[in-house]
């Protein structure tokens, strides 16, 4: 009996592996993308704040299949990969100065050529960039993505603008502020437009679980 349960124990090792990384790979695909310390990065994206309110939500809860198509043809591409299922829960949090809301702050993950980056915006109550930043990057031109110049270049911006940007050829029709948005590392092209890509997608998601869908009568689609 102890030689035959020396026999299995190799197998039961490994079924009990493939457990725990079938079981990882399914929590790697639900995590959103959360601020890394949210005081801090609360404060500075908005300093005249005192306080903020943490909200979870995903288009699986909110609409499933039916919502997911709507945003995907908002986007202008497919969701695709772990970090652009209907379960991912999105991180999006208010933002108040006592009790008045004051604006939003919500972060997107978004395939890169090397790997993952998360772009946070800072949003007014209207759903205008008013703060971009990468929280997470790993690009040849990091450096000068993650430069004050390029994020600037979003601020003023609104879904209205990125509608006109077609996320797949990535270009503008016709051309305007998208356009104007230069790229700081040429040799990163893909990561360029996985940025803009990604801004795209982080502001339907806000019109659609914050603010109401105002922008949703410039949609064209």
């Amino acid at each position: 009996m102890r030689s035959q349960n020396r026999k299995r124990l190799p197998g039961l090792l490994v079924l009990a592996a493939a457990g725990l990384i079938l079981g990882a790979a399914a929590l790697y695909a639900a995590v959103g993308c959360d601020l890394n310390d949210p005081d801090r990065d609360v404060k500075r994206l908005f300093p005249e704040s005192t306080g903020y309110k943490t909200l979870y939500v995903s288009i699986a809860k909110r609409g499933g299949e039916e919502l997911l198509r709507k945003i995907e043809a908002r986007l202008g591409d497919n969701f695709k990969g772990l970090f652009e299922t209907a379960d991912v829960p999105y991180t999006m949090y208010e933002i108040y100065q006592d009790a008045d809301l004051i604006g939003y702050i919500h972060g997107v993950n978004q395939k890169g050529t090397y790997g993952g980056l998360q772009v946070f915006l800072a949003l007014d109550l209207k759903g205008v960039i008013r703060g971009f930043y990468f929280q997470k990057l790993t690009s040849r031109a990091a450096k000068a993505f993650r430069a004050p110049a390029f994020g600037d270049q979003f601020l003023g911006l609104s879904l209205e603008d990125f509608y006109r940007y077609d996320v797949v050829s990535g270009r503008e029709g016709p051309a305007g502020p998208i356009s104007r948005i230069k790229n700081p590392g040429p040799s990163s092209e893909q990561d360029f437009r996985s940025a803009l890509r990604a801004t795209k997608k982080n502001l339907v998601l806000v019109d659609e679980f914050l603010l109401g869908n105002p922008h949703l009568k410039f949609f064209k689609g």
